[in-house]
């Protein structure tokens, strides 16, 4: 069966964004990301680069992990607003949202209904695994679906902002063995966690 892996980059202090929510990889951005975080990406993630980096870097070799996106209402409207209305037309695209009437590209499938019954509808179809982009609601609501937290763990603290799983994510221990580890030299370092056998998935 297909993962859900969340992949997504946090503080030391548990944010994934700024209380805006802006990119914080950005041309505005505070994230650090250094030249060895990008090949890290390319090397090994080539597929969760958007459109216009891999054609800015020549890339076009197929995902190495994953073939379907998944993204919040919010996460979304980062691309919408840098005029990019597709940030992964080499994946399938769905986006989560009850406010959005239609999708703004033909690759980007909008999904209105149960984020969770619609997760486990792709988890039994073939194929890669599907990545998890964010943002931190949507990350709650599907807390319970995911099988493998990829942290790129930045060397910056935020203060506040948005949280790894959201602001109302419920109370839940759920314990995960570290599977991979990779420190680059500029200070961000990626962790591979998977769920334990017997963890709980509601």
């Amino acid at each position: 069966m297909r993962k859900l892996v969340y992949f997504i980059a946090v503080s030391l202090d548990g944010f994934i964004a700024g209380p805006d929510g802006s990119d914080p990889t950005g041309p505005d951005g505070f994230w650090p990301v250094g030249q060895d975080y990008v090949q890290e990406l390319v090397a090994h993630y080539p597929e969760t680069l958007p459109g216009p980096a891999r054609e800015a870097l020549g890339i076009t070799a197929e995902g190495t992990h994953f073939d379907t996106v998944l993204e919040g209402r919010r996460t979304f409207q980062i691309g919408l607003d840098a005029g990019v209305p597709n940030c992964y037309p080499h994946l399938r695209h769905l986006v989560f949202s009850r406010s959005l009437a239609e999708s703004p590209d033909p690759g980007v499938e909008v999904v209105a209904t149960d984020p969770v019954a619609r997760v486990r509808e792709l988890k039994r179809e073939a194929g890669k695994d599907i990545w998890l982009c964010g943002g931190g609601e949507l990350a709650g609501v599907l807390r319970g679906e995911i099988d493998r937290l990829v942290v790129k763990l930045g060397p910056l603290t935020l203060g506040s902002g948005i949280p790894l799983f959201g602001q109302k994510s419920a109370f839940d221990p759920t314990v995960y063995e570290r599977t991979d580890v990779t420190l680059l030299d500029s200070g961000t370092v990626f962790l591979t966690y998977d769920k334990t056998v017997g963890a709980s998935d509601d």
